[in-house]
């Protein structure tokens, strides 16, 4: 399984980012995916999940603000984020986890499989 993020950048607060992420060698059809970030010296944070039936959870910091979807065709993950603020600061990565039992949607330790990353930042 290969995840390739993109899309993430330098905004001022208040603004809007869409993060993409491309996935190969993945069935699109199981399992959940997600969206995480990691700031410096920290674990990484759930910030969004998406099921294959498009059922998705979020992060009660991003909730509002951030939107997950998914675009199966094109095995594609994305993240749709406005307000950012300057707490929004991290580098975001995309997972995905083969097996899905609608629990631990956001925990970072049930995902087998991440891409390298996208840096955000918000000031």
């Amino acid at each position: 399984v290969q995840l390739v993020e993109s899309g993430g950048g330098s905004v001022q607060t208040g603004g809007s980012l869409t993060l993409s992420c491309v996935s190969s060698g993945y069935n699109f059809t199981s399992g959940r995916m997600a969206w995480f970030r990691q700031a410096p010296g920290e674990e990484p944070e759930g910030v969004a999940s998406i099921d294959t039936y498009g059922r998705t959870t979020y992060a009660n910091s991003v909730k509002g603000r951030f939107t997950i979807t998914r675009d199966n065709a094109k095995n594609t993950l994305n993240l749709q984020m406005n307000a950012l603020e300057p707490e929004d600061t991290a580098l975001y990565y995309c997972a995905i986890r083969s097996w899905d039992d609608g629990l631990r949607t956001l925990s970072w330790v049930t995902y087998a499989n991440w891409g390298q990353g996208t840096q955000v930042t918000v000031s």
